[in-house]
């Protein structure tokens, strides 16, 4: 039971790997574009810009808060 668990997980992995993607070209598997360099800034200071600030937010929120 085990061994045909395993066997078909191992398929299941092998087909995923060898039919899902395009060559291995760099960056294909991730959730943004690399082509533009200036949009890929401004979605990365966004990103990190909105987690950085967002603590100071919520203390200004709490302290202004009656």
């Amino acid at each position: 039971m085990l061994g045909r668990a395993t066997t078909l997980v191992r398929s299941t992995l092998s087909n995923s790997i060898r039919y899902g993607s395009h060559g291995g070209v760099p960056g294909e598997n991730l959730p943004f574009q690399l082509h533009n360099r200036y949009r890929l800034t401004a979605w990365f200071c966004l990103f990190f810009g909105s987690g950085l600030a967002l603590p100071f937010v919520v203390v200004r929120h709490q302290l202004l808060k009656k």
